[in-house]
């Protein structure tokens, strides 16, 4: 496995919680990707959604990201309490790493999302073990 990272949901509060981590760890972001800037819409962001935070990373040291997001969509919005609005995220080494790892992990539990080609991965998927730990799984095929 390449690396391992937390990943935070938060409802709308994302960029206001980065910048909180940042005066406390330090740093600069990785990147910041708000919804707008995926060409197409492909997450179907509402119109009053698009400068929501879609991705942020802030280093904590050595190859450790922590890594978030603004939840846009009810369907996930719903579900969301505080306590459940992290994953883990991993990142394979290859393709077969990661398809194996995200079968393994969902076995038993629910796929909430299948693992396939997004604009930011060549495999990405999201599951929910047995124990209720939510998972992101990538092969970027970045070295």
């Amino acid at each position: 496995m390449k690396m391992a990272n937390p990943y935070l949901n938060f409802k709308g509060t994302t960029e206001a919680a980065f910048n909180h981590y940042r005066s406390i760890f330090g740093g600069d972001f990785t990147e910041v990707i708000r919804y707008r800037d995926f060409p197409g819409n492909p997450m179907g962001a509402p119109e009053d959604k698009l400068d929501a935070i879609a991705h942020i990373g802030l280093p904590l040291g050595g190859d450790n990201i922590l890594m978030g997001t603004d939840v846009i969509s009810a369907e996930h919005t719903g579900r969301f309490v505080a306590g459940n609005n992290f994953f883990i995220a991993l990142e394979a080494d290859s393709e077969e790493e990661a398809r194996r790892v995200h079968g393994a992990l969902a076995e038993g539990g629910e796929v909430s999302m299948p693992l396939q080609a997004t604009e930011w991965a060549k495999l990405f998927g999201i599951c929910v073990d047995a124990f209720g730990i939510q998972w992101m799984v990538s092969f970027t095929s970045v070295p």
